[in-house]
C-alpha cells in the first residue's frame, strides 16, 4: 500500500505550515498519508520518537514515502538508523534538516551518532531540500547530510525555514510537492 509520513518540527503539530496541506495532496494522489502530532514536540528526542512511531499501526514497506521539516527532518534520520526499523522505503524528503543541537538545550534529543551506510540502506531515494537563507538551520550542514547520503540537493534561495510563522505563505508547499510528484509518483 502507497503511504507517506510526514514529521513536523519542534513546536509545531499536524496543522502547522504546510504538513496537513501536503498529507491532503499526497492523498489525492493515491497515498494513505499520515501526520502524527509527535509526542513533546517542545523538546523533541529521537528516542522518544521513534518509540512512538515505531509502536504505531503505521506499516513502512517499500511503497512508503517519509517527508520531514527541522527536527522532524532530523528524525527521518534517527528512525532508518534505529534497528528496530526493518522496512526499506520509496523515498525520504528532508526539509530544513540540521546537525547536532544547534546550541540550543531543547534540541539535545536530536543529536545522535548517525550511521549513514545503515540509514542509505533503508530508503531507496534521499532528498534534501535547504534554503539559502534558513536562519535556524545553517545551509552547510545539511550539504553535509546530503553528501553523506548520496541525496539529491535542492536548494530554493530566499526561503527561508520554510515556516509559516516567517512565510505565510508556507501553509502550503507546492515545491515540495513538485518535488515529491517528480521523484515518487
Amino acid at each position: 500500500m502507497k503511504n507517506a509520513l510526514i514529521l513536523h518540527g519542534t513546536d509545531a503539530d499536524h496543522t502547522s505550515h504546510w504538513f496537513s496541506w501536503l498529507g491532503e495532496q499526497l492523498e489525492q494522489a493515491g497515498y494513505k498519508a499520515w501526520v502524527p502530532d509527535l509526542p513533546g514536540a517542545d523538546y523533541p528526542s529521537i528516542e522518544r520518537y521513534n518509540d512512538f512511531l515505531l509502536s504505531s499501526e503505521f506499516e513502512f514497506s517499500q511503497e512508503t514515502i517519509i517527508v520531514g521539516h527541522s527536527s522532524g527532518a532530523v528524525e527521518v534520520l534517527g528512525l532508518l538508523n534505529d534497528e528496530r526499523f526493518k522496512a526499506v522505503v520509496k523515498a525520504c524528503f528532508m526539509v530544513g534538516v540540521f546537525e547536532g543541537d544547534l546550541g540550543w538545550d531543547k534540541l539535545v534529543g536530536m543529536k545522535a551518532d548517525f550511521d549513514y551506510e545503515a540509514i542509505k540502506s533503508k530508503s531507496k531515494r534521499f532528498v534534501v531540500i535547504h534554503s539559502d537563507n534558513d536562519p535556524h538551520c545553517p545551509l552547510e550542514g545539511a550539504k553535509r547530510i546530503a553528501g553523506k547520503l548520496e541525496a539529491e540537493f535542492i536548494m530554493i534561495p530566499g526561503q527561508g525555514h520554510f515556516s509559516a510563522k516567517d512565510n505565510a505563505e508556507y501553509v502550503k508547499f507546492p515545491k515540495l510537492l513538485k518535488i515529491v510528484e517528480e521523484t515518487v509518483l
